[in-house]
């Protein structure tokens, strides 16, 4: 296999880089005879922190054949590194691994508790059994999912079985995200100390300032939220009986007011198509996000949540390249000119 070389200015320092891919690695030593495949601005591959990949409707059963699609739009957009919090079912041994794929870390099926979540996915255990069988899923796959809160009538996980269940995970090995839409869901996953709220629609503004303390991530999939309530609120008399509105109408601020506090805010796409992530980045910066701040939370801050480094000698060899700046100019993150993974030109 040819060596690749990418050089330019690789962000998010903007300072002046000269790569080449040895094997799965990059090596800032010259290679003779390495192919220049792309030059211009770098990023060490985009992210989606929060996917679910491989079955087109919910409730479906995981689809080898939706999988590879699904990840090949990924991967088309850039992303390089997926995270799953939630599958239809369990992966097949190439899923994060396949040659035209990106990297991938996920939860296994979701938990729920009974008369909760989709019907037809996820795993729905007594609140006694909770803890153990999310910690028996973080043990083999580094992550959990559990499913805290659904409608606003709908039981919340109790604060003392989430702790119990951030506990056992942790002494696992793994990490814990919950789903969160209402405001008590959001108050017990802090208080409970778990590792990433995913949505948090409804969570309350005092909470920002101990979740960037604890380092509880935050991921909102604002372009998912956002695109809802237009729906909604384009019936009148839906949006005026919705409890979804006013959660999804303060999404934006919250978001914004997550990143001002210090909080780590992850950037994730939740809807199909696949392939989406500049959508969510150009929404977190029409909340008030900085351009560079979106970019980190689709690029090397969530690499660097999910455990890989970014264009360092030595760290995995995934790469996007674009022609200028894409934090001057958002509509370059739709016209990447080579993206790389694990050493390998995949666009």
């Amino acid at each position: 296999m040819a060596v690749l070389r990418v050089r330019g200015f690789g962000l998010p320092e903007g300072e002046p880089v000269d790569l080449y891919a040895d094997g799965d690695r990059w090596t800032t030593d010259p290679v003779p005879g390495a192919e220049l495949v792309a030059e211009g601005w770098l990023l060490p591959g985009l992210v989606d922190a929060h996917t679910h990949p491989g079955a087109e409707k919910p409730g479906q059963p995981l689809d080898d054949t939706v999988l590879r699609e699904d990840l090949r739009a990924h991967v088309h957009s850039g992303v390089t590194l997926i995270r799953a919090p939630g599958l239809a079912g369990d992966p097949p041994e190439w899923f994060g691994h396949a040659d035209d794929s990106p990297r991938a870390v996920h939860a296994g099926p979701w938990l729920a508790q009974q008369g909760q979540f989709m019907a037809g996915w996820g795993r729905r255990p007594g609140l006694t059994d909770l803890p153990a069988v999310a910690a028996e899923q973080a043990s083999r796959t580094g992550w959990a999912k559990i499913i805290i809160d659904w409608k606003p009538d709908d039981d919340v996980v109790p604060v003392d079985v989430l702790r119990e269940a951030v506990t056992r995970v942790h002494a696992a090995g793994g990490r814990l995200a919950v789903h969160s839409q209402q405001a008590a869901g959001g108050t017990v996953a802090v208080e409970a100390g778990v590792d990433s709220i995913e949505h948090g629609m409804g969570l309350s503004p005092e909470l920002l300032p101990r979740m960037a303390e604890r380092g509880i991530a935050l991921t909102p999939t604002l372009a998912a939220i956002t695109g809802g309530l237009a729906e909604i609120n384009a019936d009148p008399e839906r949006a005026r009986k919705s409890w979804y509105v006013p959660g999804a109408s303060a999404h934006a601020g919250l978001t914004a007011a997550a990143v001002e506090a210090g909080v780590t805010v992850l950037a994730g796409t939740d809807t199909r198509p696949h392939g989406g992530i500049a959508q969510e980045i150009r929404a977190l910066v029409a909340a008030g996000v900085s351009p560079h701040e979106a970019l980190a939370a689709a690029s090397w801050t969530a690499r660097s949540y999910l455990g890989l480094p970014g264009l360092l000698d030595g760290a995995p060899a995934d790469a996007v390249v674009f022609d200028a700046d894409p934090r001057t100019d958002l509509g370059r993150l739709d016209k990447p000119l080579a993206v790389i993974v694990r050493g390998r030109r995949v666009r």
